[in-house]
C-alpha cells in the first residue's frame, strides 16, 4: 500500500495579529458605515463595534486599564480579590482580564442585569453578590463599598465610577483609533453616558487632537427607563471621574426611541446591536440631520446577544 504523497506546508498568506495572550486583543475593533433614514446626503454615520473586543463590550477596555494600573502602582498584586459593582459589561470584563492574569474576582450586581452576563461572569470564574434590581447600579455601588470597608486588605477595588483608569482607556485607545480610523475626518463623537468614561476619555483626546470636534453625550430621558448601562446622571449617583466640561452637548432619548434604532440598524446594516448603542444611534442621527456635511462617529457598546433574554421576556 502506497503512502500518502507528502504536502507542503500551509502558508497563511494574512496571518492577522498573532497575541500572546486574550487581554492583548481588547481594542482595535473595527468602524462600519452605517445607513440609516432621514440622515443628509453630505453626513456620514459610522459605527464603532465594540462587542468584537473578547469580553464583547467597550468595558473590556476599562477592565484591562484598571487591571494595568493597578498593577503598576503596587495596589494589586497576588493573592488579592478584584472587586467592583457593575451593571453587567464592566463585570464581564473584570472576569475575563481577571481571569487571564490569575486573580479572583467578586462582582456586585443588580438582580436586573442579563441573563447572558449573569453566566458569562460565572464561566469566567467570578463570584457574584446581587442586589435589589429597583436600587439599579446606584444600589450595588453602595453594597460594594461597604464590602470593601469591611475587608480592606483583602480586596482590590476597581472603583470604576471614582478610578481615573476608566477615561485613561479610553484616552490612550478609543480616542486614537477612532481618528486613524477617520483619517481624522470625525467632526462629531457621540456616546452614552453610564460611568462616563468613555465620553471623558474618547472627547479628551479627540478634543486635543482637532479643537472642533464635537462631542456628544447620550443620556436617557427620565430616571426609571429600559436602557441598561446607562445612567440619568440627575437622579444618580454621580460618578467622580465625570467631567461636565468635555461634551460639547447633552442629548437625552427615550427607552421607545433606543430600542427602535435597534431594530432599524439590523434593518439597514445587519448590525445586531445592544439597548445603549441604539440610544446613541439616535442621537447619532439627531446630530447629522441638523449637518450638510459631517462625520459623525457613534461608540456602539455592545452587541444584542446580551439582552435575547430580555427580549424573551417581554
Amino acid at each position: 500500500m502506497s503512502s500518502a504523497p507528502s504536502l507542503p506546508p500551509v502558508t497563511a498568506t494574512n496571518p492577522g495579529r498573532v497575541l500572546g495572550s486574550i487581554d492583548e486583543a481588547i481594542g482595535h475593533t473595527p468602524l462600519v458605515r452605517l445607513h440609516l433614514e432621514g440622515v443628509p446626503a453630505g453626513v456620514e454615520i459610522w459605527g464603532k463595534c465594540e462587542w468584537f473586543n473578547p469580553g464583547g463590550s467597550v468595558k473590556d477596555r476599562t477592565a484591562l486599564s484598571i487591571v494595568t494600573e493597578g498593577e503598576r502602582s503596587g495596589a494589586l498584586g497576588p493573592g488579592k480579590t478584584i472587586i467592583d459593582s457593575s451593571s453587567g459589561n464592566t463585570a464581564v470584563g473584570l472576569a475575563l482580564v481577571g481571569r487571564a492574569r490569575g486573580y479572583a474576582v467578586e462582582l456586585v450586581m443588580p438582580t436586573s442585569v442579563t441573563e447572558e452576563r449573569n453566566r458569562l461572569c460565572e464561566a469566567y470564574g467570578a463570584t457574584i453578590v446581587f442586589t435589589d434590581a429597583f436600587s439599579g447600579s446606584d444600589g450595588a455601588l453602595l453594597k460594594v463599598r461597604e464590602r470593601v470597608a469591611a475587608e480592606p486588605e483583602r480586596y482590590f477595588y476597581a472603583d470604576q465610577y471614582r478610578n481615573p483608569a476608566n477615561p485613561l482607556a479610553h484616552y490612550r485607545t478609543t480616542g486614537p483609533e477612532i481618528w486613524e480610523q477617520t483619517a481624522g475626518r470625525i467632526t462629531h463623537f457621540v456616546a452614552g453616558l453610564g460611568t462616563t468614561g468613555t465620553v471623558v476619555g474618547t472627547g479628551r483626546m479627540l478634543h486635543e487632537r482637532k479643537r472642533g470636534v464635537q462631542v456628544v453625550a447620550v443620556e436617557p430621558d427620565e430616571p426609571l427607563h429600559g436602557l441598561e448601562g446607562l445612567k440619568h446622571l440627575e437622579s444618580a449617583i454621580v460618578p467622580e471621574i465625570w467631567d461636565p466640561k468635555v461634551p460639547d452637548r447633552v442629548l437625552h432619548v427615550s427607552t421607545e426611541s433606543g430600542l427602535l434604532c435597534c431594530a432599524e440598524v439590523m434593518a439597514t446594516d445587519g448590525l445586531f446591536v445592544g439597548h445603549s448603542a441604539g440610544a446613541a444611534l439616535w442621537a447619532a442621527r439627531a446630530v447629522a440631520q441638523g449637518l450638510s456635511r459631517g462625520v459623525v462617529v457613534a461608540l456602539l457598546c455592545d452587541g444584542g446577544d446580551r439582552y435575547l433574554s430580555a427580549r424573551a421576556a417581554r
